[in-house]
């Protein structure tokens, strides 16, 4: 298997609003907050018109990604046996995505991120993590990702206790360990933590700017570069309008925007950046031409509402 990923198994529901409802509700827009009371979460969401229901989570979002561009993938996640995990499963089938976990009724239904489209494209998410966020050190099968030449995590996964074992256990069986921070939200949440995987654990990073600025507490571009060549490793930033960039080693490479696209949603955009990216990089592309197949995926999927293609 190329790719195997690991992470939080989400069902996205899709809702449009305006800012009010993002300032009325105390969200900070463009980031993600947790929420640990079912009762509140559905309180939030039953006034709202649902415009899509997909299966969703971050790193299953890349592995879906990089299965529709022709590579073997697996998918680790944990769900509950009720409509939505039913609706999950589904999903990654129907996307020729090996699913590594048989689902059974849980205390907790599956998790649901219900993702805030403001009019300037923006998105803000909601998620009740359900028994996405018990996955634990059983529920990860070390042949799959021995088997796998990369396996993928993601930083909303990572919390003390048993995902934390899960995670471990994963790294310690990987021949070649990617992930991702996810979101600012989380590296402020993990910073000590996620420096160490960053510095010790990981073989790719990615991030966005605000993410790797936050995690080195960085003055300027420059201190995110300087930090990277000394990591002697391979991390992949993008920076929004100004494009892409990857540092690996000494060597900086950069990648420019699609220009003139039509944006609806930036939903999945570092998702399927990120799907572009591993796809060229395991299929031996250059450094340069997995940044550019990263920027043609994430330009497709930011002109159509949802994350996946």
């Amino acid at each position: 298997m190329k790719i195997l990923g690991i992470g939080n198994a989400i069902v996205d529901v899709i809702c449009k609003v305006d800012d009010n409802f993002i300032s009325k509700n105390n969200l900070t827009k463009s980031t993600m907050k947790l929420f640990f009371d079912e009762s509140e979460f559905k309180n939030l969401i039953k006034n709202l018109k649902i415009e899509k229901t997909i299966s969703g989570g971050s790193v299953a979002n890349s592995i879906v990604g990089i299965s529709q561009l022709g590579d073997k993938v697996g998918f680790i996640g944990r769900v509950s046996d009720d409509e939505f995990g039913s609706k999950y499963e589904e999903g990654l089938k129907k996307e020729n995505v090996e699913y590594f976990y048989s689902k059974k009724k849980e205390v907790l239904p599956t998790g649901t991120c219900l993702i805030l489209v403001t009019p300037d494209s923006e998105r803000t998410m909601c998620t009740f993590l359900g028994t996405a966020g018990k996955i634990n050190e059983n529920d990860v099968d070390s042949n799959a990702i021995k088997k796998s030449e990369i396996i993928f995590l993601e930083g909303y996964l990572w919390d003390e206790g048993e995902p934390k074992k899960a995670f471990n256990k994963a790294i310690y069986n990987a021949n070649k360990i990617a992930m991702s921070l996810s979101d600012q939200f989380c590296v402020d949440r993990h910073k000590i933590n996620f420096l160490e995987l960053v510095k010790n654990k990981l073989d790719i990073t990615f991030a966005n700017e605000q993410e790797i600025t936050s995690l080195i507490e960085a003055k300027n571009f420059n201190e995110i570069i300087n930090f990277s060549k000394e990591l002697k490793k391979l991390v992949v930033i993008t920076r929004g309008e100004k494009g892409a960039v990857a540092i690996q080693g000494e060597k900086v490479i950069e990648s420019g925007i699609h220009q003139n696209l039509k944006i609806l949603d930036l939903t999945g955009a570092g998702d399927l950046f990120a799907a572009g990216f591993l796809h060229g990089y395991v299929n031996k592309l250059s450094i340069k031409e997995s940044l550019e197949k990263g920027t043609e995926m994430s330009s497709k999927v930011i002109q159509q509402i949802g994350a996946r293609l």
